[in-house]
């Protein structure tokens, strides 16, 4: 048995090494990329919070108004004593939304990768909602979850999943965590938040804002690497690129080397020609037919579907398998 410190330099190790290795064998890539959970250290989820602020980024406040609005339909589908437990929680402001409309809410489990922004947010969580149970979980949300005890069966676990994230995954990768959340909330249901296809123009302004701030958000995981890692990217020679890929229906963000230049990560010297870029995230836009297939196709049944009046965004209440034999 291991003290708490202990432990937690322990799972921090662990996190560093796994850092490393993705970063050089991303690096090694003819088409280098690095997955975009490394954008979401303390200083990440504070940047992404000042992003769904902006005025070009439609999706936050979008979605916060398909829940308030419905807030109370959702409740309904909810039904008493529900659990909630959000697949990247990080500030916990939309659950806050189907908290206040629920009947007696049990417990609410918070899950994210970055440990600061979650334990501190679940903190005031817990303080605004003295009479609800908040567990909190460091944990990669896409890997096999080890989750606290199940409560006794007054009511059912919902899972939430706003802001579109499904659309960073790949799609084979998305079908993989649906079908992981589908056995997970064997029972239950999940609240899947998704952004919808729209004019290029639109999109373009929501990952191009006018304040840079996306762009420090995407060079963020280079500030990572050279804090953490000890690489020694230089910030001044990589530029933001953000654009839609009509095609594969998708916003791609790329760090575009602005010279010829040798990073060094981990001991291992990795060469960016002129205008090589690190991709570093897709994000897939969706129609609500292809979601309701890929739903389908992960073992959930399709309910109730939200959207705004310009249908820009939506929220689909997924009723998942009642046992395993269904998936």
């Amino acid at each position: 048995m291991m003290d708490t410190e202990d432990a937690s330099g322990i799972t921090g190790d662990l996190d560093h090494t796994e850092f490393l290795l993705d970063l050089k064998q991303g690096l090694a890539r003819q088409r280098k990329s690095i997955s975009p959970k490394y954008f979401y250290d303390a200083a990440g989820s504070r940047l992404f919070d000042q992003i769904c602020q902006l005025p070009e980024y439609y999706p936050t406040r979008t979605e916060l108004s398909i829940l308030h609005h419905h807030a109370p339909q959702i409740a309904v589908q909810l039904g008493p004593h529900a659990e909630i437990l959000e697949f990247g929680a990080g500030s916990m402001q939309k659950v806050r939304v189907l908290l206040d409309a629920m009947d007696r809410p049990a417990r609410y489990v918070p899950i994210d990768i970055s440990a600061a922004h979650l334990q501190g947010a679940a903190l005031q969580l817990a303080k605004d909602y003295p009479h609800l149970q908040v567990e909190p979980l460091e944990a990669d949300y896409t890997q096999d979850l080890v989750l606290p005890p199940d409560m006794p069966p007054e009511g059912r676990r919902v899972g939430f999943f706003p802001g579109s994230t499904l659309g960073n995954f790949e799609p084979l990768d998305a079908l993989r965590f649906m079908h992981m959340c589908a056995k997970t909330l064997q029972g239950g249901a999940l609240i899947l938040g998704a952004d919808l296809v729209k004019s290029p123009d639109r999109l373009h302004a929501a990952y191009n804002d006018a304040q840079g701030i996306t762009a420090d958000f995407n060079r963020n995981v280079l500030v990572r690497a050279n804090r953490e890692l000890g690489a020694d990217f230089q910030l001044d020679q990589f530029a933001h690129s953000a654009f839609y890929n009509a095609p594969f229906q998708r916003i791609e963000m790329h760090l575009v080397s602005t010279c010829q230049q040798t990073v060094q990560v981990g001991g291992s010297s990795f060469v960016f020609a002129q205008g090589e870029t690190l991709h570093t995230e897709n994000s897939y836009k969706f129609t609500v037919d292809g979601l309701c297939q890929l739903a389908q196709r992960a073992g959930f049944t399709p309910g109730q579907t939200w959207t705004d009046p310009d249908q820009q965004f939506c929220l689909l209440w997924l009723d998942a398998p009642k046992s395993r034999s269904h998936l």
